[in-house]
């Protein structure tokens, strides 16, 4: 055994990565201030060839040298839009006939390892602000929310270590839904 070098792991280049199929997913990312955070976000929906991510409120817009730092050159291939309300973001997913989950601690809430994101045709999952979450008053708005299980002592993960979670799943179950 030995480690593939870079050049064998054929990956596309970014022209290529923007003619490719997507996984229909949409990101929402909801008043995420940290910049590191956002470019984590990027270059993992580029990894799962996410088909867009939405920047709303007061999440950072590419380009930045801090979120580059992360990005490592994501914000290139992904697509992405910026919108001044999550609410916004949201209908507009809506419009393309996805579902959309929240992920957050709810009452009414599906753990991850039970959701079933098969039976849709796109999913937009809405991530939210690295203390406060997912603003309560988009909840009314969404078909759910989706929990990630945890059995430590902390209420909650990093929202680039959800995201990457989450799309994992998600990846899972929708790859072939490729489009």
């Amino acid at each position: 055994m030995r480690k593939l070098r870079m050049s064998e792991l054929e990956r596309l280049n970014v022209e290529e990565f923007q003619r490719a199929n997507k996984l229909p997913v949409i990101v929402i990312l909801d008043r995420v201030r940290s910049l590191h955070n956002v470019g984590s976000i990027f270059r993992t929906a580029d990894a799962f060839r996410v088909e867009e991510i939405h920047l709303c409120g007061l999440t950072a817009t590419p380009p930045h040298p801090e979120m580059d730092k992360t990005a490592l050159g994501a914000t290139e291939s992904v697509v992405w839009k910026e919108f001044s309300e999550t609410s916004e973001a949201v209908e507009e997913a809506r419009q393309k006939g996805y579902a959309v989950f929240a992920v957050e601690q709810t009452t009414d809430r599906v753990w991850l390892d039970h959701f079933d994101a098969s039976q849709y045709s796109g999913v937009a999952i809405i991530m939210g602000h690295e203390v406060t979450g997912v603003d309560a008053d988009l909840l009314p708005l969404v078909d759910g929310c989706i929990e990630i299980p945890q059995l430590g002592t902390k209420h909650s993960l990093n929202v680039s270590v959800s995201a990457g979670i989450v799309l994992w799943e998600l990846f899972k179950a929708l790859k072939s839904k490729l489009k």
